[in-house]
Formats: C-alpha cells, sequence, structure tokens
C-alpha cells in the first residue's frame, strides 16, 4: 500500500478507477521557471504546506505554489508501487516528478504544475523491494533519562565511556536516514523538543511543543514541527521554516 509523508507515517491508500474523469482534474496552474529555483540542493523544489486546514505546496522561498485543497500530500518523491506497476503506462507516474495527494476520498498523482494527472487503481500497484537496515544506534534509559548507545560497542551500563550519548534527555528517538553512522536524533529537554547529531550537537535548538517521528528527514530532509502541538511545519537543518 502506499504510504504518505505529512500526517501519518504508514496511510493505506483507497484505491479508484486509473483515468481520471472529464472535470475531475485540479485547475492548471502556471508556475514560472523563477518558482523552482532550488536554493537548498538537499531539499525538495516544493514543500507541502497546509493552510486552513488543507495542503498545499511552497517553493523554497516559502511562495504558495500549489493551492491549499487536499486533505493529506507526501513530497515529490518516486512510489515504488507505481515504478514497479504491472502496466508499463502507470510507471512514469511513479518517478519524484509527481507527489501523492488526496481530496474528497481519492488519492492522486499531481505533477509540479499542481495538475492531477493520475488516480490509483489497486491493480495499477506492483511490490517494492524492501532492503532492511538495522539501526547501528538505539536509545537507551538509564535513571529515568534517555541516551543513546551503540549496539556493537555496549556492554556495561555503569560505564560512562561506553555511552555515545549520556543519558541526559526526557526522550530521544533516532531518526531512520541513509547514513547509519552519522544519524540524527530527536530529543526533548526542558519539555521542549530539538534535534542533536550523533556528537550531541545541537541542530534543531530545543524551542518546539513537537517534532514528528516520521520520514521527513529520510524522505526531504526536513523536520515536521510544531511550536504549540496542534499546528506542523517544515524546517530545514539550517531550522528555517517552509
Amino acid at each position: 500500500m502506499k504510504n504518505f509523508i505529512l500526517l501519518v507515517l504508514i496511510f493505506p491508500f483507497v484505491m479508484y478507477s486509473q483515468k481520471i474523469k472529464k472535470g475531475t482534474a485540479a485547475k492548471k496552474t502556471t508556475v514560472g521557471v523563477s518558482a523552482l529555483v532550488r536554493i537548498n540542493d538537499s531539499i525538495p523544489l516544493l514543500i507541502p504546506h497546509e493552510e486552513g486546514g488543507k495542503y498545499g505546496f511552497v517553493n523554497q522561498q516559502g511562495k504558495m505554489i500549489i493551492r491549499p485543497e487536499y486533505t493529506n500530500v507526501g513530497f515529490f518523491t518516486e512510489d515504488c508501487n507505481l515504478t514497479n506497476s504491472p502496466d508499463p503506462k502507470v510507471r512514469k507516474f511513479g518517478s519524484s516528478k509527481y507527489a501523492s495527494v488526496r481530496k474528497d476520498g481519492i488519492d492522486y498523482r499531481i505533477d509540479e504544475q499542481g495538475r492531477r494527472v493520475y488516480i490509483f487503481r489497486d491493480n495499477d500497484l506492483g511490490k517494492c523491494d524492501s532492503e532492511y537496515r538495522k539501526q547501528l544506534f538505539h536509545a537507551y534509559i538509564k535513571n529515568g533519562f534517555y541516551g543513546v548507545i551503540e549496539d556493537a560497542k555496549f556492554q556495561n551500563p555503569e560505564d560512562y565511556r561506553q555511552y555515545t550519548i549520556y543519558p541526559q534527555y526526557q526522550y530521544i528517538h533516532v531518526l531512520e536516514g541513509d547514513d547509519l553512522n552519522h544519524p540524527l536524533m530527536i530529543a526533548s529537554l526542558n519539555d521542549r523538543f530539538g534535534v542533536v547529531d550523533i556528537s550531541n550537537k545541537v541542530i534543531i535548538p530545543f524551542e518546539y511543543a513537537d517534532i514528528k517521528r516520521n520520514l521527513s528527514w529520510k524522505t526531504a530532509r526536513l523536520f515536521e514541527v510544531s511550536r504549540d502541538g496542534k499546528h506542523f511545519y517544515f524546517v530545514d537543518a539550517g531550522n528555517k521554516a517552509y
């Protein structure tokens, strides 16, 4: 089943007819070349953004490019279920040129112009080949505080030298990423959330009420944060908001 990023870690799709019927396509959006200029090479050109309870996409400058009309959206990223589709005509919609969105209970792929170009159909979905990569580091609780250990080196919890990060936080979650040797961690300190690296350097300041434990870092090099615990938005590794 297809996975959404923004609202939940795993979100099952309801599948519909492949062909988009007349009248269901989104209004054509004219996106100028300058609107899709890449400022930060590590994050997507278009970023999900919530406004008035609906989701659209902004560019790297924070300008709304695809108007907010969806109840759920993902990043412009590859969909392996579609790239492995048994129907050759469908496979192109699985590329990173498209994003998955939901409107009125129907799941679509849209292009960077905001046009709905494909409706999901169960028979179109192929099988994803998933490669399991075991994390090298894990959270460890000692005396009610969270730290980080490297499984291969940790034996004695009484030896502080064996901790990668000595237990000092209210909470730690090791984020999934491409570099298993240098993961980032969501941590909580003084009832606020931030992000630290494997050397305990602060990457995102401890100023948020919550940071979602989803795949946004692995997929898009972004963190989904909230200052009030209700309204979420994305920040990059420099804490710039989108």
